[in-house]
């Protein structure tokens, strides 16, 4: 006679984390970072815009990655970053992404301003005016969820809080 072992490990969803403020603003971040660089990667770049693909594809995985292990309850598996460190580290997280995505949204406004001269009527060529305007307000806005998570983070330690929620 063999008994049956079974495992009771299941993954459940931090019902918490979901409806919290920085949980919605992680959700927000993934949409507005996926829209930017959907919308530089489905268009012709070239030059500085590398950068900012570059920057929105790498902190949209990263936040997605956050997202999950913070959902999931899973810090603890984050090598010397999670655990008692993880609200930290989401704040050290936070603040970088928001200067990059203020560099890459100086960066997008730049590119912006010129290719201006290709709205006027009679241009023949591809204008990417367009595409480089709306990924200017898409990194402004990206810029500006991570700065809120960031202040929130910010708060939460500085009233001796351990955890992101």
């Amino acid at each position: 006679m063999c008994a049956q072992v079974t495992s009771s490990s299941s993954l459940s969803a931090n019902q918490t984390f979901l409806r919290s403020f920085p949980g919605v603003l992680r959700v927000l971040q993934l949409a507005a970072g996926a829209a930017l660089w959907i919308t530089i990667a489905s268009s012709f770049y070239s030059g500085g815009v590398h950068f900012v693909l570059f920057v929105a594809v790498f902190f949209w995985l990263l936040t997605l990655l956050l997202y999950f292990l913070t959902l999931l309850d899973k810090q603890e598996l984050v090598p010397v970053l999670g655990g008692q460190r993880w609200l930290l580290t989401n704040l050290v997280y936070d603040a970088l992404a928001t200067v990059l995505h203020v560099a890459a949204t100086v960066v997008m406004a730049i590119y912006t301003d010129e290719s201006s001269f290709c709205t006027l009527q009679g241009y023949l060529h591809r204008c990417p005016y367009n595409t480089y305007l709306t990924a200017s307000i898409l990194a402004g806005v990206c810029s500006l969820l991570y700065v809120l998570t960031t202040l929130y983070f910010c708060y939460k330690k500085s009233k001796g809080g351990q955890s992101v929620i």
